[in-house]
């Protein structure tokens, strides 16, 4: 899906690329039979995303459901929303980000994707994420806070087999700017995992960066401190033009918790320093708002291969939609490749 000859001019560009960051040989945890949930609960709070005034408190809990649910409890009578390609309401008009909603159209959660790009990585299949409101709380960890949560838990294993899906064959969407993401079946569907090829390029301190990595939960815990990156010139239309919308008016970004770059330098100190270059802008896309489209498939995990060059949440939760809507989302084990 998108203007091929466009997709063929960004694929060159990205191969040309240098990878900063190589992981693709790092052994990962072997493929898991059976379902697991967690083991106990645990509450979290924090200043709200889109409210910082107030904090926002979220409790994770081991459920009988199957997948991961979230459960406003501010929201009586409403059922909880299941995490999946098929409640996606929007991916942000002024705020890029995920929002999920079912039923009700105020029953919904915005900026989910750093708590379900977890899914992926955690070995968690099924718990409910109980929330007070809409709007999740916003750490200056970035979502660190929820992995040490996730880590108290513990983990139990229930009698259900994990369901492994890939693709048919490779599919390309390509965005109107220079952007495009692509899904592959492994390349040994014997041995699968889930390898990411993400980079993004920016006309910023970010600049350019590259990494190749399996995803593994030493992996996702690492890059969880990485914050959104934003321009500094973004940071003064919040401060000016932006305060007539409330939801920027009311955004709970600061110096801290959100990666400030001007065009030749970073506004405050970034994270995930890898030999002299700073990270932290790739490693936040491809684990924490890449991976959280991929969370998107219900039913279990996807393995194969990610390739990423420049895309945001409205590119990554169309391909997912385009999945279903073109059949070519199939069981492992139906691979041809098999």
């Amino acid at each position: 899906m998108g203007d091929e000859e466009a997709i063929k001019a960004s694929y060159e560009q990205m191969n040309n690329q240098p990878v900063d960051w190589d992981l693709s040989d790092k052994p990962v945890e072997p493929m898991r039979k059976m379902q697991t949930t967690l083991d106990g609960s645990a509450t979290i709070s924090g200043p709200g995303t889109f409210l910082r005034k107030a904090i926002r408190t979220i409790t994770f809990e081991p459920t009988n459901l199957e997948g991961w649910w979230l459960d406003r409890t501010d929201m009586p009578g409403s059922l909880p929303i299941r995490v999946g390609i098929a409640n996606v309401w929007t991916t942000g008009q002024i705020v890029s980000n995920i929002v999920l909603r079912s039923g009700n159209p105020h029953n919904y959660v915005r900026m989910v994707e750093h708590l379900i790009s977890l899914r992926m990585s955690m070995g968690i299949d099924n718990m409910v994420i109980k929330l007070d409101s809409g709007d999740p709380p916003l750490f200056e960890q970035g979502s660190l806070d929820v992995v040490e949560a996730l880590n108290s838990c513990g983990t139990r294993t229930i009698d259900k087999p994990v369901n492994y899906f890939t693709v048919k064959e490779p599919v390309t969407v390509g965005g109107t700017y220079g952007d495009f993401v692509t899904l592959a079946p492994p390349d040994d569907p014997s041995n699968p995992q889930l390898l990411v090829d993400a980079a993004i390029s920016f006309n910023t301190a970010l600049g350019k960066q590259r990494i190749i990595f399996p995803v593994c939960k030493e992996l996702a815990e690492m890059a969880s401190v990485a914050r959104t990156n934003t321009s500094y010139g973004k940071v003064l239309y919040c401060k000016t033009i932006g305060k007539l919308f409330a939801d920027v008016r009311n955004l709970g970004y600061n110096k801290t918790n959100v990666s400030i770059a001007s065009k030749k330098k970073y506004v405050n100190e970034p994270r995930l320093i890898h030999e002299g270059k700073a990270l932290e802008a790739v490693w936040h896309r491809a684990v924490l708002d890449l991976l959280a489209a991929i969370a998107l498939i219900p039913n279990g995990i996807f393995v194969g291969k990610i390739k990423s060059y420049k895309a945001g949440h409205r590119l990554d939760c169309e391909l997912m939609k385009q999945l279903y809507l073109n059949e070519v989302i199939v069981p492992l084990n139906e691979y041809k490749g098999a």
